[in-house]
This record gives C-alpha cells, structure tokens and sequence, in this order.
C-alpha cells in the first residue's frame, strides 16, 4: 500500500509494506493517487529502481504477532485517592468508582511475587507506580522498589520502575527517591495555567498550577538526562493546544506529551466537529516544532517522533498493546485487570495477587487480539506505527477491544503525517 499525502506544498509517499518514505512532486502524487498522469520513461524508470529495491509497492509484512505467557509488566495502583479532582479524569477523580484507599505493602509485595513468579525467562521486568495519586502512599512505594529489588537479584533479574505523579508531594524526599530509583517519571501538567487550572483544581476547588509548576521544574533540573515527561491533556476548552505545548517547552521542558481527552463530559469531550481544527493545530505545532529544532532549539514531542528505520520490529509492531496477556494491571486488594484503564470494571477481573491466577478466557482473548484481528486497521496506511490502538479506548466506545476508536484514529493519522515531515525537514537539513 502507498499512502499519498500533502503537507503545505511538500508531497510524501509512503509505503506501508517497506516503511519508507519519499518526497516527491505534485505529478508523482497524484499518478499515484490514481489520477490520469502520463509519466515519462525517466520517471517510470525511477519508481521501477525504488520498486526494485523493496522501497516502494512492497509487500506487506508476513510477521506474526509476538506473544508470550511470560508476564513483563505490572502496573500498581498504589492509591485509588487522589489530591487533585481532575474533571475529566478516566479514573473517577482517584477512586476508581469505589472506595478511596491505599495499597498495602503486603499487597504490594504479592504483586510482585506474582510478577516473579510468572516472568518465565524475562531478565527485565517493569513496575508502574500509578493512581490516583502514587506519591500519596509514597512509603510503600519506597518499600516494595526494594523489595522488588531484592527479591529480583535472587533469580538474576532486575526491574525498571516508573511514576506517575501530578507533582503537589514533589518535596526533596520524594525527588531526591524517584530521581534515584525511577527508569522513567511522567509529571503531569496541562500547559497554559488558565488551562491547567480550568481542570485540575486541587480538593478544595483550587486551581493547581502555581502548587506544581515550581515543584515539577525542581525535579526535571534534578533529573538531569534521565528519562522523563510533562505529560498534559487537551480537550474541547482549549482547541488552541499547541500553545501549551510551546509553553512548556519555553518552560524549560524537552520531553513533552499531549494526549487528546477520552472522555464523555459534554464541555470536555472532542467531537467529530473539532477534528479540521484538531489538524491544523498540529499543522501549527509541527512548523514550530521544525523551525525551532533548525534553531538548535528543538525539544521532543512524543507524537512527532516516529522511527521508520529501525523501533520495534513488526512483529511486535503488529501484536498490539500487552494488556491482559504479557502487562496487568492490580488495584489495592490485589485484583487484577488487563490494565489501568479497565480496572474496577468487573466484567474483566482477570484474578487476584494473593491467589496467583490468571482467567484463562480473559487472557486468551488479550492474547488472541493483534494489528490483524483489527479488521478495520486493514485498509489504513498506519497501521504499523500505531499497532490497532487503545483495547481499553477501543472497548469503552465500541464495546468491543478489536474495534478501532474512530477520534483517536483520526488524530493518529495527521500526527503521524506530521511526523513523517518532521524527519523528511530533518533528513533536508542534513543534506
């Protein structure tokens, strides 16, 4: 499949089958968008070369999904509360839809027995600390990393841990411990302080802004190159996101992510209606994003950092999210869900640490889902980029884990265009 495509008055194919991807002139777009274009020998000869080194009109791939009853990944939920009431929160302001508590180390600990005692041959496992708000019960935290650690230098293993934190208990205890011991930390803060505000006010209907943004910039100084990102969240109030983006980057962040809001709250919620807009404000981002890294001022942006020679390897690519076959996701009783999103659904409670089992059929059908049982992800030039999507946006709009959410698809599509013309303006300037 070659996938046509416009960006102001550049034009790019792209083959799926090979990953490549071409400039080219108006004539060889619109040839290959099926237009009547009598090209010339030259320009035959041309696609014919490109043809024959697998670069254009290659196959599709043949890989099969990559799936394993080794679990990898745990995703802990160390607190169903939360110090922040985030209107559009997925997890119902911290709670979960259920009573606000804490895990116990004793639960904490079960889990990762669990994760141990499951991981097969796995040398590296990975533990997400998440909420609500993790750092609420930062003491277990701290007691089941070591723990983890422990436990995991017996067998010859070792963890990557990760948190996420909305950054209101970011003192110099908690810094100096995930700056420490945290693979990964995800910060999370909106942009704009009218915007970050309208959402995530504090307990007592405050805004948050000025209780964090000192806080957050305390700890990324403190981080120095290790892994991190100011993770936000655009919805229906502020169409304009790509100057939060701006905003945090001329904050002094360089690792930045904006997801677009699931959710059904009528004033939050995107809408088919906002997607022209959507579009063109990635389009705004995108020519600010390139013409800043031209200027030695660049900074990542996780939708435009697409990597169409080398990432994964397809047939991870096509085996989709490893929700609720290789990753798990358990609450502070110890139950566990195909992942964060579905947790407290009790339609897939998959089991519980302390008992040590899986639901086979629940498992199964994580296992059986990939790019391929995706039936509407056939036809779309994405497709190995993005993997089929969410499973839990996926069913929480369609009821179903292998129909694609047609918002967050269409997103997909122009953020991923945009990325690919950020590396063809880079592949020019290295020219």
């Amino acid at each position: 499949m070659v996938h046509v495509f416009t960006y102001h008055d550049n034009y790019y194919l792209y083959d799926t089958g090979s990953g490549s991807l071409h400039a080219c002139d108006e004539r060889t777009a619109r040839y290959f968008s099926g237009d009547a274009i009598e090209m010339t020998d030259e320009e035959l000869a041309e696609i014919a070369d490109l043809e024959g080194q697998g670069l254009l009109n290659a196959p599709e791939t043949e890989a099969r999904p990559i799936k394993s009853n080794e679990v990898k990944a745990l995703c802990l939920h160390v607190s169903h509360d939360c110090n922040l009431r985030c209107k559009y929160c997925f997890a119902d302001e911290g709670a979960y839809h259920s009573v606000r508590e804490v895990m116990s180390f004793e639960t904490a600990k079960a889990a990762i027995d669990f994760l141990l005692k499951n991981s097969g041959n796995r040398k590296v496992l990975e533990v997400d600390f998440f909420g609500g708000e993790p750092l609420m019960n930062l003491d277990v935290v701290k007691k089941t990393v070591c723990y983890a650690k422990e436990e995991a230098a017996k067998l010859g293993k070792k963890f990557l841990f990760t948190t996420t934190t909305n950054g209101l208990l970011l003192d110099d205890d908690a810094i100096k411990f995930l700056n420490e011991e945290m693979e990964n930390v995800v910060l999370s803060l909106d942009g704009r302080k009218e915007v970050h505000d309208a959402v995530r006010k504090t307990v007592n209907g405050k805004g948050s802004f000025d209780a964090v943004i000192e806080r957050i910039k305390k700890f990324v100084r403190v981080r120095g190159d290790k892994h991190y990102y100011v993770r936000g969240t655009f919805t229906a109030k502020n169409l304009d996101f790509s100057k939060d983006v701006l905003f945090l980057a001329d904050e002094g962040f360089d690792s930045i992510s904006l997801e677009p809001v699931v959710t059904d709250i009528p004033e939050l919620q995107i809408k088919e209606e906002h997607l022209p807009v959507i579009e063109k404000e990635y389009e705004k981002l995108c020519d600010e994003y390139i013409k800043r890294e031209a200027e030695g001022k660049g900074f990542l942006f996780f939708h435009f950092h697409v990597d169409l020679e080398g990432g994964p390897c397809l047939s991870k690519r096509v085996s989709a999210c490893g929700a609720g076959n290789e990753y798990f996701s358990v609450v502070p009783n110890g139950d566990i869900y195909p992942c964060h999103q579905f947790a407290g659904d009790k339609e897939f409670k998959m089991g519980n640490v302390f008992e040590g089992k899986l639901d086979p059929a629940l498992r199964e059908k994580f296992a059986k889902s990939c790019l391929f049982t995706r039936k509407k992800c056939g036809d779309c030039f994405a497709k190995f980029i993005c993997s089929g999507g969410c499973s839990a946006n996926n069913y929480h709009y369609s009821g179903d884990i292998d129909e694609p959410y047609t918002m967050t698809c269409a997103m997909m599509k122009k953020r991923i265009e945009c990325a690919m013309h950020v590396l063809a303006a880079r592949k020019a300037r290295e020219k």
